[in-house]
Order: C-alpha cells, then sequence, then structure tokens
C-alpha cells in the first residue's frame, strides 16, 4: 500500500476496524467519527506507509492517556494541537511524521487532525497495532534503552481543571506524570510524546496496523448483523466465543484506568483494565492478553467498549490469537505484562507462557 487517498469512507473503516482491535479500549466509535470527519472537513491528512519514510526521519508519537469511563473528561481537537506544538518546542527538532500509539475507535485516526492542520504526514507505523492499558506498553520498548529521554506533552480538561503540562525525564516517571495529569484534567488528556527515528518505529512498531483496521472496518461495515461479525472473525483468523446476555458488569475508574469485571450467561468472565485481559469459561483460561477479546452488539454487530458495557446487553465476544495481530515489541516484554496481574487480580505472564 502506497499513499492512501483518505476519505469519509476510509475514515470510517478505519474507526471500526480499529473499535475491534481496540480489544475494549481505544475510545470512543462516536468521539472516533467526530474526529475523523473533522479532519477531512479541515484539511487533507496524509497516510503513508513506512517504507515511504527515511530511515532517519523523526516521528512522534500522539495518543489519549486516561480512562474512557471518566465523567469529567473533556478533550477538543484544539487540545490535540497543543500537545504536538508544546512537544516541538521541547525538542527544537524537525518532526517528518506522526504516528498513533495504537489501534482503537478513536485512536486509529490519532494524528489525522494533526496532520490536517499541520501538513504532517500520519505513517502506518502505531507503536501497537491493538489497544493496550499502559503508556509503557506504546512506547515501542524505549523503556529498554537506559539513556533514552522521553519528552511528552499533554493537554486536557476545562475550566478549573485545564490543563498543559511538558515533562522530559524517565520513560516510566514521565508517562507516570502524564498519567497523573489524566486524573487532573478530569480523565483524559491528549499527548504528544516520544520522538524516535523511522529505522527505530519500523523494528519496534506495528508497521501496516492501520491498513489492517481499515481492512476489518470494511469486513464488518459492508456485511450486517452476524454475518458481520462472520466477516471479521474471519478476516482475524479468531473465533466466537459466547453469544449471551452480560449478567453481571461491574468497573471502577482507578488510578486513571477503567477496571472491572464483566459475565455473561453466569458462566463466562471476562476482566478488563481498559482493554479486555482475561476471558475464562467457569475458571478456564480462554485467551489472554495480548490476545484479542472483543465485545460486539449481537444485533447490530457494532462493537461496544468495555466502559459501555450495561447488564442485561446480547453480546457476542470473539477472540483471535495475538499472532494474528501486528504487535509492539513490547507485547513481548514481561516487565511490562506484568503489571496486568496486579490490575485484574489474575495470571497473565504465566498463561501467556503455556501458549509459547
Amino acid at each position: 500500500m502506497s499513499t492512501l487517498a483518505l476519505d469519509n469512507r476510509i475514515m470510517e473503516y478505519a474507526v471500526y476496524g480499529g473499535a475491534v482491535l481496540g480489544g475494549g479500549g481505544g475510545g470512543w466509535i462516536e468521539r472516533g467519527l467526530e474526529i475523523g470527519r473533522l479532519a477531512l472537513e479541515i484539511g487533507e491528512p496524509r497516510l503513508l506507509t513506512i517504507d515511504e519514510m527515511n530511515d532517519e526521519d523523526l516521528l512522534v508519537t500522539v495518543a489519549l492517556v486516561g480512562a474512557p469511563g471518566a465523567k469529567d473528561k473533556f478533550l477538543k481537537p484544539v487540545h490535540y494541537i497543543r500537545a504536538l506544538e508544546m512537544l516541538r518546542q521541547r525538542i527544537q527538532k524537525p518532526i517528518q511524521g506522526i504516528i498513533t500509539n495504537e489501534n482503537g475507535a478513536e485512536t486509529t485516526v490519532n494524528g489525522w487532525f494533526q496532520s490536517a492542520m499541520t501538513g504532517i504526514p500520519v505513517i502506518d507505523n502505531p507503536c501497537n497495532g491493538r489497544a493496550h492499558p499502559t503508556g509503557l506498553m506504546g512506547a515501542m520498548n524505549i523503556s529498554e534503552l537506559s539513556d533514552y529521554v522521553s519528552h511528552q506533552g499533554a493537554v486536557g480538561g476545562k475550566g478549573s481543571r485545564y490543563l498543559e503540562i511538558a515533562v522530559s525525564g524517565n520513560l516510566e516517571r514521565s508517562a507516570s506524570m502524564i498519567r497523573n495529569a489524566s486524573i487532573e484534567a478530569g480523565g483524559m488528556v491528549a499527548v504528544a510524546r516520544n520522538p524516535v527515528t523511522v529505522r527505530y518505529a519500523k523494528q519496534h512498531g506495528a508497521p501496516g496496523a492501520i491498513k489492517q483496521a481499515i481492512e476489518l472496518g470494511e469486513a464488518l461495515l459492508t456485511h450486517k448483523g452476524e454475518a458481520a461479525i462472520d466477516a471479521v472473525v474471519n478476516k482475524l483468523d479468531g473465533r466466537v466465543e459466547v453469544v449471551g446476555t452480560v449478567t453481571d458488569f461491574r468497573m471502577e475508574t482507578k488510578n486513571g484506568f477503567d477496571v472491572g469485571i464483566v459475565t455473561i450467561d453466569g458462566s463466562f468472565e471476562m476482566t478488563f483494565w481498559n482493554e479486555y485481559m482475561t476471558l475464562e469459561k467457569e475458571g478456564e483460561r480462554l485467551a489472554t492478553f495480548p490476545d484479542l477479546i472483543m465485545t460486539l452488539d449481537t444485533e447490530t454487530a457494532k462493537p461496544v467498549v468495555s466502559a459501555a458495557i450495561e447488564k442485561g446487553q446480547r453480546l457476542t465476544v470473539i477472540s483471535a490469537p495475538k499472532e494474528k495481530l501486528i504487535l509492539s515489541t513490547t507485547m513481548s516484554n514481561i516487565n511490562l505484562l506484568k503489571p496486568i496481574e496486579i490490575a485484574v487480580e489474575k495470571p497473565i505472564v504465566a498463561a501467556l507462557d503455556t501458549k509459547l
């Protein structure tokens, strides 16, 4: 795929396919469509492949950080641009491309508005081809580089909660400060962060993952109901795990994340930490992050994020093995996966080891 002409049809495919790859996180469909339409109305965002770039070109990541279920979150498109401006001022270097931190309903089109406003192209090399909870998981393993200095700009909130923050320093501490900023801003901030070269991003990111989202969205939106779900499952070489009713749902927003449990028909249980982390049937593990676990409305096939689950909903739960996704090297970094176990109180690393 060379440069792809972006229009409303492609944008809708990207949002809906991104919602599937969000695995329960990655933002809201309605918000993704809103920002995507706005980008196409005000300019001409460009999506390039990584192979169209020079190895030493500088890329920066744009992201949304926070809890999608937070009641007081407030983001406007101007916040996206301000975060990018703050980062550019901080690094004092030209930026040749923008990459998103992950796939998701909102996050797949991360950068489109910034591209439309600035002319900087979006590069089809997300930091990860599926959504993930922590900033470190979307940092392409620069956490392993002892001399890397993380530069980040974040903006969000309104009124007394409006907040701008620029940080430079150790990646983990910088990411923690941005997460705390999202809490202070009401639950969510727009972020620009972590400049890397094209060469590095190609090795550690997820080249082609936006194309995968677009293809998934096309499969979903060109079919209806059960046929749409089947088309998505076939595209992912995945499977339908259960079609049933939500019998229990518990969620709390804790430390800037949505954390909870979904029960289907009393016997299927999913834990989530923004994204779905585990799927079990009566205690038997069926799928474990970074495997994809996703919920779709059984009648309409519309993807349903974890924060939108309600008791009584009829949902279809699908899964796809991690091997069928386009993933970052972070998704095999045990140090980055271990915190999931604390968040959802389930074994993660041991379950993955048994599958390798």
